[in-house]
């Protein structure tokens, strides 16, 4: 079966390939990494979604192809051997270089490389080139040379940023919004919270960001057509409950990796899981899977003081559920006006595939889900 590079989102078009994690003839089974490939979003590590052999690598490490584009073939028990088509035939030629190439005139992809797997190195582009005229008297001495340095921060970030205004304003383009929003009683859950953490150690106290994660999960089960995709004119429900949690990265931008089942996580491994997404995404060591398995997207800014959240859905999602921050304020009960921790919950809709009375059906179930937070 055919490889491909992978779409890690709406926003990604194209993708380097950083290195092979296997070579021609070694297995590989089902969630082992395959490569690694260096998107806007950092650098991601590919998981191989079938058990197999690899018979052919098709792309050179360096070599930046569109999604979609043939990396290798690989031979799984169910399939008859199939004769993998040729490889691309571009020499692998190091940054520095192709950079020295240019500066001659010579087309590296025509010189034989000396470097570890054939790769054209600068002593190959300079070997190549026409003798040089005798430098001036007085030439300046040649400075040393300085090697390339990666893509700075600013730089990922600006791509990234482009990324993201494409896929969002497609967004706008083409799903027709609806928005709706509620206000919910967090006592109940936060003393619930409070009692469970005084029992525990530091490191594994849980923050209501996980407890409003589950409750989402739960309560999209009830309503699979928010949990769905829109493909081809046609509303796709989608089996498992991957919900994607919206990280700004220090460098700027964001991104939305999946906790994938979450409904089914119980709640220390939702925390300990969430904590572990954080970290990863932004140190850039996401795994495909996370990036392209989202059937609903979360955002939260609380933390950011801002007290409700109307987002912006991300193709091929039908929903994307927000949550502002929790502040104490005046709440009436049972007849009493009383001080009450409360949060903002909001539902951006795809109207293609929802309508208004569903959604605020959800956001109803989500407010009774998250009164019974010991049912979580």
């Amino acid at each position: 079966m055919e490889f491909r590079m992978p779409s890690l989102g709406a926003d990604m078009e194209a993708g380097t390939l950083v290195v092979w994690h296997r070579a021609v003839g070694e297995s590989i089974a089902r969630g082992e990494i395959l490569a690694e490939v260096d998107t806007d979003k950092g650098v991601i590590e590919i998981e191989s979604f079938v058990t197999g052999r690899i018979e052919a690598l098709l792309v050179e490490p360096g070599t930046r192809v569109p999604v979609g584009t043939v990396l290798a073939i690989i031979q799984t028990a169910e399939e008859p051997a199939v004769e993998a088509p040729p490889a691309p035939k571009r020499h692998p030629v190091s940054p520095l270089a192709r950079k020295r190439a240019e500066e001659l005139g010579i087309d590296p992809e025509q010189l034989v490389g000396s470097g570890p797997g054939g790769r054209v190195t600068r002593e190959d582009v300079e070997r190549a080139a026409p003798p040089a005229q005798a430098p001036p008297a007085q030439a300046p001495p040649q400075v040393p040379e300085v090697q390339p340095t990666p893509a700075e921060p600013r730089e990922r970030s600006r791509r990234m940023r482009q990324a993201i205004a494409a896929a969002m304003a497609r967004s706008k383009r083409e799903i027709p919004h609806y928005y709706l929003s509620t206000t919910i009683d967090l006592q109940a859950a936060l003393d619930w919270l409070a009692a469970q953490n005084a029992q525990r150690p530091v490191t594994e106290r849980l923050l209501p960001a996980a407890l409003l994660l589950k409750a989402t999960a739960c309560a999209l089960k009830r309503f699979p057509d928010l949990n769905a995709f829109w493909e081809e004119g046609t509303l796709r429900p989608q089996p498992s409950i991957n919900v994607g949690v919206a990280i700004s990265l220090r460098e700027g931008g964001l991104v939305a990796p999946a906790l994938l089942a979450a409904n089914e996580q119980p709640l220390d491994h939702l925390m300990a899981n969430l904590r572990d997404l954080v970290a990863r995404a932004r140190i850039g060591t996401l795994r495909s899977g996370e990036l392209s398995g989202g059937t609903v997207t979360v955002t939260n800014l609380g933390d950011q003081g801002v007290d409700s959240v109307f987002g912006v859905i991300y193709p091929p999602q039908v929903a994307l559920i927000g949550f502002g921050r929790i502040s104490p304020r005046p709440w009436v009960i049972d007849g009493q006006v009383v001080p009450r921790s409360l949060i903002m919950a909001s539902l951006a809709g795809d109207h293609r595939a929802s309508d208004g009375h569903l959604g605020g059906r959800f956001l109803a179930h989500l407010d009774t889900l998250l009164q019974r937070p010991e049912a979580l």
